[in-house]
């Protein structure tokens, strides 16, 4: 059984060994990051060893890695000095994040898994493991385009039916596609093209001093 973070790290190691990409220990937290194909082979693991005992899921996240350590990443690259390029700790554009929390052992862990087809990224449910990632799934599906296979109801959750797109990608325009307003001649709310001029945030580290007429 794992008591702190030193012990957790090892015993991971000793579990999962080649099924481990990266393993990262940084501000005082892990970051085990593996393979789609043995994603639910480990995190059932988690959740039965005794060493672990991660017996709950307390989020689950989906993430655009598509300008991720780009020069224009407000403090600068992380991953990559290159965002377009590849890496071994972003291989992919989506990835999904799974936080655990061992209440018997009083540890968290996090666990990062890519979808390894950036045009549909499609990972596993984990609702067999944790019936809890049910809404957590469809969130990511929602904002992020995430297909989560066995999936027993993978609807949107957070925006209409009928929403085209993915607003948390980041090539998702800040002004959306479509805008709705009341019509007075039809008695119901409509949908129509937006009619705002897009718009571009600049990071303020490559902000002009007279950007936005500011001096």
């Amino acid at each position: 059984m794992a008591t702190d973070l030193k012990q957790l790290s090892a015993a991971l190691q000793d579990a999962f060994g080649g099924q481990i990409v990266n393993l990262d220990d940084s501000l005082g937290e892990l970051t085990l990051m593996v393979r789609a194909q043995d994603m639910q082979a480990v995190l059932t693991r988690l959740r039965d060893d005794s060493r672990f005992d991660f017996e709950q899921l307390i989020d689950l996240c989906g993430v655009d890695y598509s300008t991720y350590g780009s020069d224009v990443s407000e403090g600068g690259a992380y991953f990559s000095d290159d965002a377009s390029a590849p890496c071994v700790l972003r291989p992919y554009r989506f990835a999904a994040v799974y936080h655990l929390l061992s209440i018997s052992n009083n540890l968290r862990l996090r666990v990062r898994v890519f979808a390894e087809d950036d045009a549909m990224p499609i990972l596993p449910s984990v609702i067999e493991i944790w019936p809890c990632a049910n809404w957590y799934e469809r969130e990511a599906f929602d904002l992020y385009g995430i297909i989560f296979t066995s999936h027993p109801d993978l609807r949107r959750l957070l925006t209409d039916y009928g929403f085209i797109g993915n607003p948390f990608r980041k090539d998702f325009p800040l002004s959306g596609h479509v805008e709705m307003r009341y019509d007075a001649e039809q008695k119901r709310v409509i949908y129509q093209p937006v009619s705002i001029e897009p718009r571009e945030v600049t990071p303020r580290i490559v902000r002009e001093d007279s950007y936005g007429g500011m001096k």
